[in-house]
């Protein structure tokens, strides 16, 4: 069934139907669009289940349909009543409107939603202008309630190489008690994402500036200030050096394993001592204990792992 024919019987169900999320915000950027999501309002659970009986409902907590290849989740409402990523009290119904559905997302590009039938753009916190400026901006101060965000929006900078407002940075900040609640998985998934980005840098800058790069990428933070040689390094320190060589590595391959590789593979000069600097003797063999708890950490595949030790044993070699 195509989705104008979806959007017309929910129409005359008295509901309407609308794309939102990544597919309409890459749609206005002329990005590829992979997924698409789309918010059911004024429809409930029982009725949609009878409009579409060969929908999939998935989704303990809220209700997801998948139907034809896409997703449809009804209008929803969210209040954050516990500390973490999945402590939420969430309401479906009939009379919730698209602004409130919006409202309760992370971030303005993401809070933009087009009516299926009228071609109408909901943008009641000014997404598109944001997508125009290039500029990632929390919607309030609702973006506190998921610490996951504070990871999202830095893969977001990364991905659309978008620079992250002071206001969403303080956010960000705020959030950092509740890091350590993020599953790996979690933190994987946009680590990830950042790292097949056009500018995996930009995921680990924005951290840095929002001060919780420390949390779970302890090991990178450190190489900040960590001093080389400046004949060899006229870049300046450890950490510039690495940020330099993860996004050159863009320009050489797809694969996120050597990404990866390129990414650790001086984290070994995190633990110079200061009055050692700038030189860092043995930083080759010293990098293999903070590698392999980066890796744990944020739960890389553990072939990623075992190309990272190496990178970091043998990338001082002399061929």
């Amino acid at each position: 069934m195509e989705i104008e024919k979806i959007a017309r019987v929910i129409e005359q169900n008295g509901g309407r139907l609308y794309l939102v999320g990544g597919a309409l915000r890459d749609s206005l950027l002329n990005r590829p669009i992979y997924d698409e999501d789309y918010c059911v309002v004024g429809i409930e659970k029982d009725n949609f289940i009878k409009l579409f009986p060969e929908a999939i409902l998935r989704g303990k907590a809220f209700e997801v349909f998948d139907l034809e290849g896409k997703e449809f989740a009804l209008a929803r409402t969210e209040k954050k009543i516990g500390k973490g990523h999945k402590n939420f009290e969430i309401k479906t119904g009939k009379n919730i409107t698209i602004e409130e559905d919006l409202k309760r997302r992370d971030i303005t590009i993401n809070a933009i939603a087009k009516d299926v039938l009228t071609g109408e753009i909901i943008d009641p916190f000014n997404g598109i202008k944001d997508i125009e400026n290039k500029v990632i901006r929390a919607i309030g101060d609702s973006f506190l309630e998921d610490p996951l965000r504070v990871y999202r929006v830095a893969r977001f900078s990364s991905e659309l190489q978008f620079e992250v407002e002071e206001k969403t940075l303080k956010y960000m900040n705020e959030l950092r008690q509740e890091l350590d609640t993020l599953s790996k998985e979690r933190i994987f998934v946009e680590f990830r994402k950042a790292l097949a980005s056009a500018r995996p840098s930009r995921f680990f800058n924005v951290l840095k500036e929002a001060n919780v790069l420390d949390i779970h990428f302890k090991e990178i933070y450190d190489l900040i200030g960590s001093l080389q040689p400046l004949k060899y390094h006229p870049e300046g320190d450890s950490y510039n050096h690495t940020m330099i060589a993860v996004d050159n590595s863009v320009n050489l391959t797809n694969d996120l394993l050597i990404r990866y590789s390129c990414l650790v593979h001086d984290l070994g000069k995190g633990l110079t001592p200061k009055e050692e600097y700038p030189h860092h003797h043995g930083h080759a063999a010293k990098g293999v204990e903070p590698v392999r708890n980066l890796s744990n950490r944020i739960g890389v595949p553990t072939s990623w792992k075992k190309a990272g030790i190496t990178s970091t044993k043998e990338h001082m070699r002399r061929w």
